[in-house]
């Protein structure tokens, strides 16, 4: 408890704070303008929740599953409790449960049917739904609820897993109440958001918070950019809208962070600005349409600035150009840093995915490099994707060869031989790779501590390519005459998968 002394002190204290400022100076009071009172939060949002309910949707699916046959592990004569209709909890029941008489389809055996539910809402007053694509995910049955108690089965338009957005499409009899996209690249921290969803099945839920963050990356996707926000987010409020205090939507909420599963106060939002781009082209086409540089970009590290000479670890480093793809044909090479991509600037490598996927396919783009120290613009222009991504496959690492080569050198803690055709062979090292093999990595060595490993090549150093152990030698002769403490490495696994290691010159 608190003490009455010290209460009695907190009291007086204003009136001496006030008193004494009263003495230095009059203070001038400025009073903030109406469209910043507005942007503290309205009184109650109470005029702006009722004009948006109707064109909020709850999400109810359901899925054929296999019987996993759990009665059996229970007593026969065990009671199963009994839930309200409908309630959202059935689902757990009935996994805890099972009947073994068929009632409601799920036992004995049989398959049953798995339920789930989500949000959404209404984009288009003649029937276009947005929602979560895990909501929806495998579902055999879609079904739309309203606010006004009615429902109306759904058809899949098109997903996109890589941002969890989903469309759908009824057919009302009358045109539906619809909401539209605002601009969420307006929004700031601090900004009032609402949020109206379906959490645990209670349907028509209002919640309302400011924006916590933005451009969150919380490594759901390859184009995490997520708005964070405060607005109580529960399981059931995925694809419901977050909006702003114009009635806008600038979030399609998807994630929470909870060690609990209920809202801690930590949820993430799809900003509008990315969805809007793949809503449309889900609607055009039922598929994404995104545009594809070719290449695998790593982080640019501050090792890997500090050899390189740049002022600031920034950029996307290419580790690897795909064959045939748009990067190669245009003349980007491994060891580029991307800097600038159709006139944006690429902060840091995760910027360079959205960026390039947000640009139209076959688009002629301007791509600003650095390479060995100088800049230069490469003109690209751009493929498809998800046609890129069927060419691509997944190359495993090679085995470690045996260990067969007498003339070796050590440097930079790594056992290193020229590459002949009998190395070649038993390493199964691709025709077009050069370098040299690494016979052996020194135990407690940099480039160990760096997961550098036996049987790997060792393409350039420095930026410069290396065929002989003589090349080698005079590339880190020379890093040392220009003072460079740290060597950048690009290293290969025999089937041609490429990296970039930074390594102490020792």
């Amino acid at each position: 408890m608190i003490s009455r002394n010290i209460l009695k002190s907190a009291l007086k204290l204003p009136v001496a704070l006030a008193f004494a400022t009263a003495i230095v100076a009059a203070p001038t009071i400025t009073m903030p303008s109406k469209s910043y009172v507005h942007a503290q939060g309205p009184v109650s949002v109470a005029d702006l929740a009722e004009g948006l309910m109707a064109a909020v949707v709850n999400i109810s699916t359901s899925q054929k599953v296999a019987d996993r046959g759990g009665r059996k592990n229970l007593p026969k004569n065990l009671p199963i409790p009994k839930v309200p209709d409908g309630s959202p909890f059935q689902e757990f029941f009935d996994d805890l449960f099972p009947r073994e008489d068929g009632e409601n389809g799920n036992r004995g055996g049989s398959p049953k049917t798995r339920s789930s539910l989500g949000s959404g809402f209404v984009l288009d007053a003649s029937g276009i739904i947005i929602t979560n694509n895990h909501v929806i995910a495998d579902a055999d049955e879609i079904v739309v609820n309203f606010s006004d108690g009615s429902k109306l089965d759904a058809e899949l338009v098109g997903t996109d897993p890589k941002t969890d957005i989903a469309v759908l499409r009824v057919k009302p009899i009358t045109p539906l109440t619809a909401v539209s996209f605002g601009n969420s690249e307006k929004a700031r921290i601090g900004d009032w958001v609402m949020a109206i969803g379906n959490p645990f099945g209670l349907g028509g839920t209002v919640t309302l918070g400011i924006v916590s963050a933005i451009g969150r990356d919380i490594s759901s996707g390859p184009y995490d950019n997520f708005i964070q926000t405060d607005a109580s987010i529960n399981k059931g409020n995925s694809g419901g809208p977050l909006f702003n205090m114009d009635g806008e939507v600038v979030g399609i909420n998807t994630a929470i962070i909870s060690p609990s599963g209920g809202s801690i106060g930590i949820g993430f939002s799809i900003p509008s600005s990315l969805a809007t781009k793949v809503v449309d082209q889900l609607v055009e086409f039922g598929e994404t349409r995104r545009g594809w540089l070719g290449v695998q970009i790593q982080t640019v590290t501050d090792e890997i600035a500090e050899s390189l000479g740049l002022e600031e670890a920034s950029g996307a480093l290419v580790s690897g150009v795909v064959k045939d793809g748009p990067a190669e044909k245009s003349g980007v090479l491994s060891g580029d840093i991307i800097l600038e991509f159709d006139g944006k600037t690429v902060v840091e490598m995760r910027d360079l995915p959205i960026i390039v996927a947000d640009t139209a396919v076959e688009k002629e783009v301007d791509v600003l490099v650095l390479r060995k120290g100088k800049k230069q613009t490469i003109g690209v222009t751009l493929g498809r994707l998800e046609d890129g991504e069927k060419k691509l496959t997944s190359l495993s690492r090679g085995k470690d060869p045996e260990d067969n080569k007498p003339e070796t050198k050590t440097l930079l803690g790594l056992q290193l031989s020229e590459i002949d055709d009998k190395t070649r062979e038993e390493a199964k090292i691709t025709e077009d790779l050069k370098g040299l093999f690494i016979t052996d990595v020194e135990g407690g060595s940099a480039a160990q501590d760096k997961g550098i490993q036996k049987g790997e090549i060792i393409v350039q150093i420095g930026q410069e390519p290396v065929e002989t152990l003589v090349d080698a030698e005079k590339q880190i002769a020379a890093l040392k005459e220009q003072g460079r403490k740290n060597a950048l490495l690009m290293v290969a696994s025999p089937t041609g998968d490429i990296r970039f290691v930074v390594v102490v010159i020792e």
